[in-house]
């Protein structure tokens, strides 16, 4: 923060940094309470559903809804309220001391009294080009959000862990078949879900085995698979392919203050969105790494505007 001036910088009752429905949310309860929050809405305004295409597992849309128009809403809603949405990154905080300090874009200055951190986190992605191109028109890093799009059809996920072992079974419930694809010859899951995976009968794994490329124009109709024993590559007619090797938080800016679990996910405290620091509080995919839907992420996020509002009146008070 060496060369941010502070003494003239705007100062807020509450900082929500991310947006999403987390984020939104957030802000929707926090302006009705005449906090005035300010979102720094981050890289990706709007979370991971600006990514997705039909949602139709959250509540009040019957004939589903895009991801994007749903995001929308959020924000259309946050405002009508006051909620006052900004572009920008925040790049740097110093939670040292209250009034927080937070950097926006390297150069502008925020103080807040209140810090909501909603920032989510990023599913990893094998880093192909047509995975990227046919995100959300075949390649899905979440099959409970979109694995009842593919009902009787022969799906892929690639991974190996509990999350691949349960999100495979989980397609079970609407393809006809699931290839599980593992670049080893043996899973680092724990054993009673690997049995549950070698024993289920709609299921094939295809060990030492890579995923070179996505295949499909408008939507996938198959992949590149490769044997990584002997170099040899095929074609596997598949029309949708699950990415499941793990999300990362987006919390790395907060590391020096907050207490993060192993893998990066900001944790809190039981029943609560409070962090380890005082008046600050997290929601939504940034502390959640069980969940990781929009609905629970929604919940999280009214909980951290309640616990906002209600710690200020009590430093208040």
């Amino acid at each position: 923060m060496e060369g941010i001036d502070f003494s003239s910088a705007e100062r807020h009752k509450v900082v929500i940094v991310g947006t999403g429905p987390a984020g939104l949310t957030a802000a929707i309860y926090a302006a009705r309470a005449n906090l005035a929050p300010v979102v720094i809405q981050g890289p990706q305004p709007g979370g991971q559903l600006i990514t997705t295409t039909d949602v139709e597992n959250y509540p009040g849309f019957p004939d589903g809804v895009m991801g994007p128009d749903m995001m929308q809403k959020f924000e259309a809603q946050a405002e009508r309220f006051g909620a006052d949405l900004r572009w920008g990154m925040v790049t740097s905080v110093d939670l040292s001391e209250r009034p927080y300090k937070l950097v926006v874009d390297e150069e502008k200055a925020v103080l807040a009294d209140t810090v909501i951190i909603s920032t989510g986190a990023s599913a990893r992605y094998l880093g192909l080009e047509n995975e990227s191109r046919l995100l959300g028109k075949g390649v899905s890093a979440c099959a409970t959000c979109d694995g009842a799009f593919f009902r009787d059809q022969e799906l892929a996920i690639v991974g190996g862990g509990d999350t691949a072992m349960e999100e495979a079974l989980f397609l079970t419930r609407f393809a006809s078949k699931v290839y599980v694809i593992h670049r080893r010859d043996e899973f680092r899951a724990s054993q009673i879900m690997q049995d549950r995976v070698l024993n289920h009968e709609k299921i094939e794994v295809l060990w030492n085995t890579t995923v070179e490329d996505v295949l499909g124009g408008d939507l996938v109709d198959g992949l590149v698979i490769k044997d990584v024993k002997t170099d040899q590559t095929r074609e596997l007619p598949v029309t949708g392919f699950f990415v499941a090797i793990g999300h990362k938080p987006n919390t790395y800016i907060f590391e020096a203050w907050l207490d993060r679990d192993e893998t990066g996910y900001i944790i809190t405290k039981a029943d609560s969105s409070y962090t380890n620091v005082e008046g600050v509080f997290a929601c939504g995919d940034a502390q959640d790494h069980v969940y990781r839907q929009a609905i629970t992420a929604a919940g999280t996020g009214c909980m951290a505007a309640i616990d906002a509002e209600r710690w200020l009146a009590d430093q208040e008070a």
